[in-house]
């Protein structure tokens, strides 16, 4: 009886150590990183908002009226306003968007200075919050500073009543393009209004919320 035990033992310690050896080499290969919320302080810093397609622009032309404009991008990310036309301004800060319209109406007009400025924000993908899983109302969010987990959970309406809340997970990507899953506590935090399970979300984020096995 002894040696079967001791066989037995000694076999689950070798599946157990096997399977530690398997999930370090998956961390150090590249794979998504499992952290705790306060892991990710200081993982990314702020970033300048780049527009993107949806976005409302306000496209003001000094001492020239006729030529300033509200638009929308386009969803191929490009503009058309007065005197230049199809412009490219998906994936620029509105400083540099400026800058590039400035050098087309040059073309035109004597030293123009243009301020663009963004009325209505959807962002492109990489400044956006993507929720997926069991939402009420799964979908993306343009990110704003200071958004936190409970702005974005009263955005998508809440969960359903088949999410598995403490179970959901933030992917996110660090500066250096490391994967990092955060793990947080939504059911605590909506439902029984744990406000310690509340944290930051950066641009980008995505919000995976599972559903519960019964």
């Amino acid at each position: 009886m002894f040696r079967i035990y001791n066989f037995i033992t000694s076999n689950r310690l070798l599946l157990i150590l096997t399977l530690v050896m398997y999930l370090t080499g998956c961390s150090s290969s590249g794979g998504i990183k499992t952290v705790e919320p306060a892991a990710t302080e200081g993982a990314l810093t702020a970033q300048p908002y780049l527009i993107g397609p949806g976005d409302r622009l306000n496209v003001f032309v000094w001492g020239n009226t006729d030529l300033s404009t509200e638009v929308t991008v386009r969803p191929d990310g490009r503009i058309s306003t007065p005197l230049v036309e199809d412009v490219m301004a998906s994936g620029k800060t509105p400083v540099q968007l400026a800058r590039e319209m400035e050098k087309q109406l040059a073309q035109f007009i004597k030293n123009p200075v243009v301020t663009v400025m963004v009325q209505e924000f959807v962002g492109a993908l990489s400044q956006q919050i993507r929720v997926v899983g069991e939402a009420a109302q799964a979908r993306s969010i343009p990110y704003r500073e200071n958004l936190t987990l409970l702005d974005v959970m009263i955005a998508v309406g809440g969960l359903t009543e088949f999410a598995s809340g403490n179970k959901a997970t933030i992917v996110r990507t660090a500066n250096n393009n490391e994967k990092l899953q955060i793990r947080v506590r939504l059911e605590d935090l909506v439902k029984y209004g744990d406000i310690t399970a509340n944290v930051d979300m950066k641009p980008g984020d995505i919000l995976i919320i599972p559903e519960a096995w019964f």
